[in-house]
């Protein structure tokens, strides 16, 4: 019996759908807010990542300060081919 209403519910909007113009669409409601979610998620990001770029130190140690380091010892067996 769902099915008798879910069919007269279509036959009702049938009319409906002739009326609109086919040659012009619009995204309606949903899709400002679905563009305005975005955005504001793309502004969060961006405000995010600037914050953790604030925390980044680019400050370079001078290569006279740092320790050498020392080249890896080279197996006993010698090279192997």
């Amino acid at each position: 019996m769902p099915d008798m209403y879910a069919t007269q519910a279509v036959t009702q909007l049938v009319p409906l759908a002739k009326e609109l113009d086919e040659n012009k669409v619009t995204p309606g409601v949903l899709g400002f807010i679905v563009f305005a979610v975005m955005a504001c998620a793309v502004w969060l990001l961006m405000k995010s990542m600037n914050r953790h770029m604030g925390k980044v130190d680019f400050k370079e140690t001078p290569t006279d300060v740092a320790e050498p380091t020392k080249a890896p010892a080279a197996p006993a067996g010698g090279p192997t081919t």
